[in-house]
């Protein structure tokens, strides 16, 4: 065993025993947290508008403070934006991390100095908890790569911003820069598919042992890898194992990985967002993530079929159950205040508190990462229509992860009540205008991850036959615009 391997398992130990102590009081330290948050931001133009000063309790927190969405915390992130002081945290944000926009353009999640600690930690203890407990650390002496975004960030107002995982990549600590990969000048290749060319020839005869980044980028890294190499990535790379994965579900990848690596390896999901690193897999033997309590978050959770009631009841760490889909609800030293990121999760374990992500309040798709909502799709969808006699009756659309050939891609299956002359052209207008509507499906496509979306046709009262088969035809039931899977779609195309 290496000396920096010997030093690894040390501070793991140390690490774990930190943790144990705040997971071991998860309603006490939950606490601590609210009351650190409302005393720091009680000043702030946020805190005087909702009385901060006289939030004693978290039932007077939520009595004073609604949930929202960022559209409706927009008027002060746009105050924030300008560059005023103290508006939702105290002082300036030193970040903002821009992400897709949900119904006016890119969004701007705050960073301060205060938060953005803790989604280093969080990522350097996801990696610290699997070596203490597998005892496995030999790979922190071999080359590890993270495959990210662009570390060139803009600046607005004084304040610099970019991609959450460019932002990130300026931290990265000085133990690890010299195994870290890609070098800074590819990492900062803005063009995806030249990147991981660039990230294939640097990586190519290094001793790989830690590969992470979202699946569906790393899918197109390793076919690279594998017909460069012409074997499986675990024969080029002997000592690769372990992939570390966050942002989408790993289980529609898992076989295809698999076979592209040729065996199995250990792996770690991570639950980071631009709003807060929530939790991390912190066990290879239990289900679901470790939900981090003592990271400046502020939790509370609403229940998702009593989530558009009026005044649903907000739950807090204590008050929750095992296998109940919740709206996840954060406020933060950030300056989100009873935030709805979208994101539902379930409770696998009680002691400690571990979750897995369920799914979304709202339909969308994000197999790849892309983050597409009900909104983008119609509002593409109605710019496509302009200016041409197409009309419609229903439509939905669905991810096609694995295609029998050619690249993955979005399927729309659209019920056309006047067809366009040209399917093709009238598929490619489509998604012009979607990567106009998501910054994250316009990288997809330009980075050759996804084509171009494909459109099936539906026969006249298609969907109402669907809706009929699951009893739900009529009424107030809809037929969802998007949906993360393909249940939907099977049954559209059954024979």
């Amino acid at each position: 065993m290496s000396l920096k391997a010997f030093f690894a398992k040390q501070f793991a130990a140390i690490i774990h025993h930190k943790t144990q102590k705040w997971a071991n009081n998860p309603v006490a330290t939950q606490q601590r947290v609210f009351e650190s948050l409302i005393a720091e931001a009680k000043n702030t133009q946020f805190g005087k508008d909702h009385h901060f000063a006289d939030i004693k309790t978290v039932a007077d927190f939520a009595q004073k403070v609604p949930v929202r969405d960022y559209e409706a915390l927009r008027p002060y992130v746009d105050r924030a934006v300008k560059g005023e002081d103290n508006i939702l945290w105290k002082g300036k944000p030193i970040y903002f991390a821009k992400t897709s926009g949900t119904t006016s353009g890119a969004k701007y999640i705050p960073l301060t100095k205060e938060s953005m600690p803790y989604h280093i930690e969080a990522a350097r203890n996801a990696i610290l908890s699997y070596i203490h407990e597998t005892g496995k650390a030999d790979f922190v002496d071999r080359k590890m790569i993270f495959l990210q975004g662009s570390p060139i960030l803009e600046e607005k107002n004084g304040i610099k911003l970019g991609r959450l995982s460019g932002i990130v990549a300026h931290y990265v600590p000085k133990y690890l820069q010299k195994n870290r990969m890609p070098s800074w000048e590819t990492n900062c290749i803005e063009d995806w598919e030249t990147k991981v060319d660039a990230v294939v020839e640097e990586t190519f005869h290094e001793n790989m042992a830690v590969i992470s980044g979202i699946p569906s980028w790393v899918q197109m890294y390793f076919e690279k890898l594998k017909a460069k190499a012409d074997k499986p990535v675990g024969e080029l790379f002997k000592n690769f194992n372990l992939f570390i994965y966050g942002g989408v579900n790993y289980e529609p990848y898992r076989a295809k990985f698999e076979s592209l690596i040729g065996r199995k390896v250990d792996s770690i999901e991570l639950f980071p967002a631009s709003e807060g690193f929530f939790a991390y897999q912190d066990s290879q033997k239990e289900k679901g993530m470790l939900l981090l309590l003592n990271s400046g978050i502020f939790y509370e959770f609403i229940k998702s079929e009593e989530f558009f009631t009026e005044n649903p009841k907000r739950y807090t760490i204590g008050e929750v159950e095992l296998g109940v889909n919740y709206v996840l609800i954060l406020s933060s030293n950030a300056g989100l205040w009873a935030y709805n990121i979208g994101d539902t999760v379930q409770f696998t374990s009680l002691k400690p508190y571990r979750i897995i992500v369920s799914g979304r309040i709202k339909h969308y798709i994000s197999a790849f990462g892309e983050h597409v909502i009900g909104k983008e799709v119609e509002a593409a969808l109605q710019e496509a229509m302009e200016g041409t006699e197409v009309h419609i009756n229903e439509f939905t659309v669905a991810p096609q992860v694995s295609p029998t050939d050619g690249l993955p891609y979005h399927e729309w299956f659209i019920e056309f009540e006047n067809e366009p002359h040209n399917f093709d052209e009238f598929a490619l207008r489509i998604d012009q205008a979607m990567r106009k509507q998501n910054v994250y499906y316009d990288d997809l496509i330009a980075g050759h991850v996804l084509r171009t979306l494909v459109i099936t046709k539906v026969p006249k009262n298609g969907f109402q036959e669907y809706m009929k088969s699951i009893g739900k035809l009529g009424g107030q039931n809809k037929l969802p615009r998007l949906c993360n899977d393909r249940k939907i779609a099977d049954e559209l195309t059954k024979k």
